[in-house]
């Protein structure tokens, strides 16, 4: 009965740990929360690279993947939850603001939240020229970028632009998850797409 107790632990033990993720070890030490280093989990990707792809959930369930997007300049605003008030600004701000003005660029906003809620926020909040996407089901695109959150199943507050052939020519990881991020420097590299 202990060989067969042992085995069993065993066992468990090796299936907790395939599923855990690695640090981020390129963006390490630079999020803070409530003025406290944070940890952020997964692969973490640098500017210059081939954007990783990913799959996540439409507000339908729907897969969808970057490479869905072939052959389109893309924003992804990342978000650690629209119920909060910083991540319901970031959204509203790419929606009414550069949305309109970068008509030619596909606009995402990735949270972990379920897509329900996403839906939920988008009709209440007239969110209609950015995409939100959800990695609440394959937790793919936190993993690929690095950004989940230990111990939060959240993801990091963040902005990338990718160019056509999607290659990350701009990444911005907002440095306190309680502050919006730097609309300005987003705008600008925007213009050189």
């Amino acid at each position: 009965m202990l060989k067969v107790s042992i085995i069993a632990t065993s066992l468990f033990a090796m299936s907790v740990s395939a599923y855990t993720l690695p640090e981020n070890k390129i963006d390490s030490g630079k999020v803070y929360a409530q003025e406290k280093p944070i940890t952020l989990l997964g692969q973490g990707v640098t500017e210059g690279q081939k954007a990783p792809d990913f799959k996540v959930v439409n507000d339908a369930f729907v897969p969808v993947k970057l490479s869905d997007f072939q052959g389109k300049a893309v924003l992804i605003s990342v978000v650690p939850s629209l119920d909060t008030g910083i991540c319901s600004l970031q959204t509203k701000h790419f929606n009414e603001q550069v949305a309109k003005t970068f008509s030619n660029i596909e606009m995402l906003t990735i949270s972990a939240d379920l897509p329900f809620a996403q839906k939920r926020f988008c009709k209440q909040e007239n969110i209609d020229k950015v995409v939100t996407l959800s990695d609440s089901v394959w937790r793919n695109f936190g993993e690929n970028y690095g950004l989940y959150i230990k111990d939060m199943g959240l993801l990091s507050r963040a902005v990338f632009i990718l160019d056509k052939e999607h290659n990350i020519v701009y990444k911005q990881l907002v440095k306190n998850l309680a502050t919006e991020p730097d609309y300005s420097q987003v705008v600008e590299k925007l213009k050189t797409l």
